[in-house]
């Protein structure tokens, strides 16, 4: 009960107040930044909160990030390196969602670190120091395995998606 309670108390209008526009254009600006840097790609979804279907199937930040990555086709990159960083509002839950190009080379410990310390400035209420530290962190993580090259391309929208 108390996850509904969670749920049916975060509305659009808390997304806003914690990502007003300025905070999505910095978001939009960090991520741009951060793509001349290395040859992957980042999304960044924010969901306020999950309908009832999903709750009563019982589908979790994680699943529900596992959704986002396949319906917004990060998976779709030329060099299978797009990540996903998707904040469940309701919940103060980050999940990150990379592709198969990073299988092997960055640990789920080095994403789960990142999330943490997301999750750890947004409780804070420190949502775009939150938002662009990450960033620049799964920037990192990228950079280190897939370095810019000469036919690179914005194969996705560095805007932050709302849901």
């Amino acid at each position: 009960m108390r996850r509904y309670f969670k749920h049916l108390t975060t509305t659009p209008w808390q997304l806003q107040r914690c990502f007003p526009r300025v905070t999505l254009d910095a978001i939009t600006a960090a991520i741009h930044a951060a793509e001349t840097r290395h040859s992957g790609e980042i999304r960044f979804a924010i969901e306020s909160r999950l309908d009832f279907a999903h709750l009563r199937a019982g589908i979790d930040a994680r699943s529900r990030s596992h959704e986002v990555f396949a319906h917004q086709r990060v998976w779709d990159t030329h060099a299978n390196n797009g990540v996903l960083i998707y904040l469940l509002l309701a919940e103060r839950d980050i999940e990150i969602v990379a592709d198969r190009g990073f299988s092997g080379k960055v640990s789920d410990g080095e994403w789960a670190e990142v999330c943490r310390s997301m999750e750890s400035d947004f409780g804070a209420g420190r949502f775009e120091a939150g938002a662009i530290a990450g960033i620049e962190r799964v920037s990192e993580l990228i950079a280190r395995h897939f370095p810019p090259t000469a036919d690179d391309r914005n194969e996705l929208p560095d805007a932050p998606m709302i849901i």
